[in-house]
């Protein structure tokens, strides 16, 4: 039976993978568990046992390889891979994650984007021409799609999300502020800055008051 591996150690591993490439571009060629907690705040035996999750990596008093724990992190989060992205809504929001520059060199590829404002249908960002969203459902039959991003006003979000997951795409991120229901195995992740900002305003209201 496969180790069940704790979401939160699935998500710092894009930290550990991101600083490992920094490294690398750098030049490094050792690095230790003190050094990485150092650098990403997490301590040195977390980190040590986040990887044992996925196989031993490192030498005791060597440290780890950084070009090779770069590579298997690479491999782990499959980024050895290439992954068709569409986006669904492109207001400012939407805009602003099409127009992202680092998603094509970290496997991501924006194949299509959609909208239902008549002023958008038709217009070309980045390469990209935005389509009619009625046009989804029939594109998702022709075209495979790894992760939807929907980043449409939220009480458009269940359907569309449905739409998504009827076509057989299994991962959403939903930009929303609605938390949307989908059936077991569809990996979805809500991100909604005003709730991380009404977190940080916590602490700042902490801070001054104490």
């Amino acid at each position: 039976m496969p180790i069940e591996i704790p979401d939160v150690v699935v998500d710092r591993l894009p930290l550990y993978y991101r600083l490992l490439s920094r490294l690398d571009a750098e030049g490094r060629a050792v690095v230790s568990s003190q050094e990485l907690g150092e650098e990403l705040g997490v301590t040195p035996a977390q980190i040590r046992k986040d990887l044992s999750y996925f196989g031993r990596f490192g030498k005791q008093g060597r440290g780890y390889s950084v070009s090779r724990l770069q590579e298997e992190l690479k491999a782990i989060l499959g980024l050895d891979g290439r992954w068709k992205v569409i986006v669904i809504g492109i207001g400012r929001l939407g805009r602003a994650i099409a127009s992202y520059p680092g998603f094509e060199g970290q496997g991501f590829d924006v194949i299509a984007l959609y909208d239902a404002a008549p002023n958008l249908i038709g217009t070309e960002i980045e390469g990209q021409r935005v389509r009619d969203v009625t046009a989804l459902e029939d594109d998702l039959k022709k075209t495979a799609v790894d992760i939807g991003v929907v980043a449409v006003p939220g009480e458009f979000a269940q359907d569309v999300v449905d739409t998504l997951v009827d076509a057989g795409v299994n991962a959403i991120l939903n930009y929303t502020p609605n938390r949307v229901q989908t059936p077991p195995g569809v990996e979805v992740r809500h991100i909604n800055p005003v709730l991380f900002l009404q977190s940080m305003t916590y602490h700042l209201r902490q801070r001054r008051s104490s």
